[in-house]
């Protein structure tokens, strides 16, 4: 069995007086993709922004109970080191506009002002654009913006950026829901490469994508952990009926 590389225990969040999520228990295995499906609004962007401290930051942001990384609970660490150790990709490629292909890689160690040599900036950049496929694409654009790539590369790279900072976990906000065909299956075989030296938690609301690259599948419906356990598992012998209608499509 993989380690328990982050648990989350009896874990609940919401605005002032209104809960989105309620008592939330699940671990995520180290070097393993999990994908958090639900329904539009069930909770699953709610729960991964909780897991790298971004809710918090929003007004009237509450939570309660715990998650683990390592052991240690990761709010009572500092938020930027939470950060640096739990890397967050959006929904929408945002590479930072201003910056080229060459700083968005590195921006992580740019905005929190840790020095590196030009040799070792350029051996993060080079390893990490090979790393999502983006190298033999960019390597002689490097220092133009990352806003001409296309929609997949600009992905890519911020995937890149999210890596180079050499997380634990990163976290996938519905990642493709924005990419075409092509590009989401890119995107796809890209996370089922990382997952051999990172732990992925991938946000979907394409059950599909959650059956193709996931190892572990977290059901989460009206803010409660519905199931969760082993892809193969949910899929072919889900043991709720919630879990088995919103699958065979009964609602989404």
């Amino acid at each position: 069995m993989e380690n328990k590389l982050l648990i989350v225990e009896n874990f609940s969040a919401g605005f002032d007086k209104c809960n989105i999520l309620n008592n939330i228990n699940f671990a995520v295995h180290q070097n393993t993709v999990t994908a958090i499906m639900g329904p539009s609004g069930c909770g699953k962007t709610t729960m991964i922004r909780c897991i790298n401290r971004m809710h918090e930051f929003s007004q009237g942001a509450t939570y309660s109970g715990k998650i683990l990384l390592h052991g240690d609970d990761i709010y009572s660490m500092n938020p930027i080191l939470v950060r640096r150790k739990i890397g967050m990709v959006f929904q929408r490629p945002n590479p930072f506009p201003t910056m080229s292909i060459y700083d968005n890689v590195i921006s992580g160690f740019i905005l929190n002002g840790i020095k590196l040599s030009k040799q070792k900036k350029d051996a993060i950049v080079i390893d990490t654009l090979k790393k999502v496929g983006l190298w033999d694409e960019v390597k002689d654009s490097l220092h133009r913006r990352g806003s001409f790539l296309s929609g997949g590369q600009q992905q890519r790279l911020c995937i890149a950026r999210a890596l180079a900072m050499n997380p634990d976990i990163i976290l996938l906000d519905e990642p493709t829901s924005s990419l075409d065909p092509k590009s989401t299956l890119m995107i796809e075989q890209l996370v089922e490469q990382l997952k051999q030296t990172t732990t992925i938690i991938i946000v979907t609301h394409n059950t599909a994508q959650a059956a193709r690259i996931s190892d572990y599948v977290a059901f989460l419906y009206l803010g409660e952990l519905v199931e969760y356990g082993p892809t193969k598992k949910i899929f072919t012998a889900p043991e709720h009926k919630k879990t088995e209608e919103y699958l065979t499509g009964k609602f989404s």
